[in-house]
């Protein structure tokens, strides 16, 4: 089939958008003129447009405010010859079928596929041993035949390197003669937390001279964190609320690292190349054999072994007994490696 346009849609959130770019610079790499058009909300926007890949974005956001009769004729008017449906939603795929966009490309696991789609892929993401890139990688098997990307090497399909200089008021909040380090506490209820308390030993033993501290997180996150962090380390340089999505891209591509759980900021930061470690629990799918942070310089801590005692709750042993001793060694070695 000879592709022109195509629609990569992802449709949920900054980390999952982030492990899906390298799906466009795969293709990128073996259609070097195709057009690639990335369908999600709004607010991964930023985080999109980042990827030198990605040559249009499509609001989900605006489209689902439309008629329905409009709303296929916005997708017809996107002109496209595929589309990949990387997080499935029943609309998007049945619009994508009434725009009679030729080749559709979808997962086994969502019935609703067997009528829209007319390309199937069979994945199921909960039982699979692959991390959520490889997984990704897999959809564009319709068109490439037996993608084999090993995973060490998806970093180089990123392409996230159309990032806007920090602003001023910004840039001179970074040491020129400190290692920079962004800690991310929170989680927005997106994963399994280490803990504040944690946070603040991990903050209590990384040297002064060597290391500047700042905390992002939402303007609520930021109230969280006042009694436990900011009250306690008046060192530490609270971020929070402070910093649009772009900006937060900027900021981390001016630090040297990252710390947090499975979160969006922390794939941003690997994205980016920077040091970007993780704190994960050894629970499926949560596990970072999952969900890991992709980069040259990511890596992650994780408890030993596999637990679900706590999968329906909303502490986790499993973070809380990670050591912040541990975290502070395998930052030191990512950092000097």
């Amino acid at each position: 089939m000879d592709l022109k346009r195509i629609i990569i849609s992802r449709t949920d959130s900054i980390g999952d958008v982030i492990l899906s770019l390298p799906m466009a610079g795969v293709l990128k790499q073996n259609f070097p003129d195709l057009t690639i058009l990335f369908l999600g909300k709004n607010y991964t926007r930023a985080i999109v447009e980042s990827s030198k890949h990605i040559d249009q974005f499509v609001d989900w956001d605006e489209i689902q405010k439309l008629d329905h009769s409009t709303q296929v004729d916005r997708f017809k008017a996107l002109d496209a010859d595929a589309i990949v449906h990387v997080f499935p939603v029943s609309e998007i795929a049945h619009l994508a079928k009434k725009a009679k966009i030729p080749l559709r490309i979808g997962t086994t696991g969502r019935l609703y596929h067997y009528f829209t789609c007319n390309k199937l892929v069979p994945i199921s993401r909960k039982k699979s041993e692959l991390h959520e890139a490889e997984l990704n990688l897999k959809l564009l098997n319709p068109i490439l035949k037996d993608v084999d990307i090993e995973l060490d090497r998806i970093e180089k399909f990123y392409g996230f390197t159309e990032v806007d200089p920090l602003p001023d008021q910004f840039q001179k909040l970074i040491s020129k003669d400190k290692n920079n380090i962004i800690l991310h506490p929170k989680s927005k209820g997106s994963a399994r937390e280490w803990g504040l308390k944690n946070f603040g030993s991990l903050i209590e033993i990384l040297p002064k001279d060597k290391f500047r501290i700042f905390i992002t997180g939402t303007e609520e996150e930021g109230k969280l964190l006042k009694e436990e962090i900011f009250d306690k380390y008046p060192d530490v340089v609270d971020m929070t609320g402070k910093l649009t999505l772009k900006e937060l891209v900027s900021f981390i591509n001016a630090s040297n690292g990252l710390i947090a759980a499975s979160t969006g900021p922390l794939h941003i930061a690997a994205a980016l190349g920077k040091v970007a470690l993780g704190i994960y629990p050894p629970i499926r799918p949560m596990h970072p054999g999952r969900w890991a942070p992709i980069g040259p310089k990511a890596s992650y801590v994780v408890e030993n072994g596999e637990c679900s005692k706590c999968r329906n709750e909303n502490t986790c042993e499993c973070m809380e007994n990670i050591q912040p001793v541990a975290v502070k060694n395998k930052l030191l070695s990512l950092m000097h490696g």
